[in-house]
């Protein structure tokens, strides 16, 4: 009985052997498709190039042009409290006892990577933002100074230009970023820490991401490949050891990588060097209308198979969506053939073409779909801001006044539709403080009469009236102070 077991055995042992070796096949091809995929993943390596398989040559390609950013900035402190006291300045000057200095130097970490043969460099706002000094240290360990060439703190791009730079600096190519998918595997380069340069692999977790409370305008590529505090400003590299995505935050619950990382796309890194070569900043694109993404519900009422796109909700006369002859309902579903969902798909795409350059618009309207074409511009600045501190006995004395546009608001972080005057500063010890009105605030109205510019303002302020009704407005309410003169 023992024999006839180790005898059966023996047999399906050789018949899964003949198997491995491709005999013993009652019909070519009954294996599946996901049996033979998994037969081949678990496959012994076959030769010793196999078994050397390594990142290294992707690594040795892009890695030089990855450097280390250290930033100084100097930050006033508070000064002693006892500094003009006689007593207390002779007391610490005869006894030694330090007082706390006017000021202090404050270093921080990050990276960046190197674009250009002539040391443009590309890294975060957030990493140089505000900073006095800063000091490049090339993978050679050379360290070269440079000087900040422009920042744009919504998509959280900085680009430094190396002063003195040598002829032999090495750079990354820019890949297009547009063709990378979910699964590509990737590799983030940078100075995590600050403890030199590190590499790490993973793959593209996600295209199109926006970050929990993000930035208006971008859209990012979530990769699990590790970022850690130090990796801002560094390389996402593809496995042709192009510059795919810049490093620029990680979704963390301890200030370490969880495998939630993010990287803004290497097309707006693209798109913001043409606009430094064509001499100026990067210029940030305006729709002229605002807008809401379309959940499930909406997409039923709408009559859309799915939810995709963003509703129009409102639309500026003199935007770009008016001129393109979009209108309140519309939903727009694609940019240049490519599906959005939020706003920031939306603002990334626009700002992907040169201002004055014409994008597709797939869109949907009355239960069907069409396309448009819209002209790419930046918010006007129509009409003029006409700052103005307003003077007089009136309630509003010393207050500093402008009129909005979209351009204005945009700079003040205001919804860019909106009309009117703006409050713009409010002396700390003015009588409009005591009424507490505030930076942001909107006059709309004095005394039942409405507010549509600085002029009209000042006009409705020069009277002599015994009591004042000043209607303000501030985010979605509307109040009036009343103020007996």
């Amino acid at each position: 009985m023992i024999g006839l077991m180790v005898g059966r055995a023996c047999v399906v042992v050789l018949a899964l052997l003949l198997v491995a070796c491709g005999e013993g096949r009652a019909q070519p091809g009954a294996v599946s498709p996901a049996a033979d995929l998994s037969a081949r993943a678990e496959a012994v390596p076959g030769s010793i190039e196999q078994i050397r398989l390594s990142f290294a040559p992707v690594v040795r390609l892009a890695s030089p042009a990855v450097v280390s950013i250290t930033t100084r900035k100097r930050i006033r402190a508070d000064r002693d409290p006892f500094a003009g006291d006689p007593f207390f300045r002779y007391f610490f000057r005869d006894f030694g006892v330090p007082s706390r200095p006017a000021s202090r130097t404050q270093t921080s970490l990050g990276s960046g990577v190197i674009v250009r043969a002539d040391g443009l460099v590309v890294t975060n706002n957030h990493v140089v933002e505000g900073a006095d000094e800063i000091a490049v240290v090339l993978d050679d360990r050379r360290e070269l100074a440079a000087t900040l060439v422009t920042a744009d703190e919504r998509t959280d791009l900085a680009f430094l230009q190396l002063q003195d730079a040598p002829g032999d600096l090495p750079l990354v190519t820019i890949g297009d970023s547009d063709e990378l998918e979910v699964g590509d595997l990737v590799l983030a380069i940078g100075n995590p820490f600050g403890i030199g340069q590190t590499v790490t692999s993973g793959i593209v977790s996600a295209k199109a991401r926006t970050t929990p409370g993000g930035r208006n305008d971008v859209s990012f590529i979530q990769t699990d490949a590790a970022i850690n505090p130090g990796n801002s400003g560094g390389a996402l590299v593809s496995l042709d050891g192009e510059l795919v995505g810049v490093n620029t935050a990680i979704f963390t619950r301890g200030g370490g990588s969880i495998g939630i990382g993010f990287a803004i796309p290497a097309a707006l890194v693209k798109a913001q060097i043409r606009a430094i070569d064509a001499g100026g900043r990067f210029t940030r694109p305006w729709l002229g209308a605002s807008v809401q993404p379309v959940d499930p519900a909406l997409a039923r009422t709408l009559g859309l198979t799915r939810p995709v796109g963003l509703m129009i909700l409102d639309v500026h006369p003199a935007g770009a969506a008016a001129a393109a002859g979009l209108r309140r309902g519309d939903v727009v579903t694609e940019v240049n053939g490519v599906e959005i969902y939020d706003e920031q798909g939306l603002n990334l795409r626009l700002a992907l073409a040169p201002l004055g350059e014409d994008v597709s618009l797939g869109c949907w309207r009355d239960g069907r779909a069409f396309d448009t074409e819209l002209q790419v511009t930046a918010a006007p600045l129509d009409p003029a801001p006409d700052e103005t501190r307003l003077d007089g006995r009136h309630p509003l004395s010393g207050v500093t006044v402008a009129n909005m546009s979209p351009a204005y608001n945009e700079g003040l972080g205001l919804d860019m539709l909106d009309r009117g005057v703006v409050v713009v500063e409010v002396p700390r010890r003015g009588f409009a403080a005591r009424l507490r009105l505030r930076p942001g605030d909107r006059i709309v109205g004095i005394d039942g009469q409405s507010v549509d510019d600085v002029d009209r303002l000042e006009a409705l302020l020069d009277h002599r009236g015994r009591r004042w009704e000043i209607a303000v407005r501030r985010g979605d309410r509307t109040f009036t102070l009343s103020v007996d003169s």
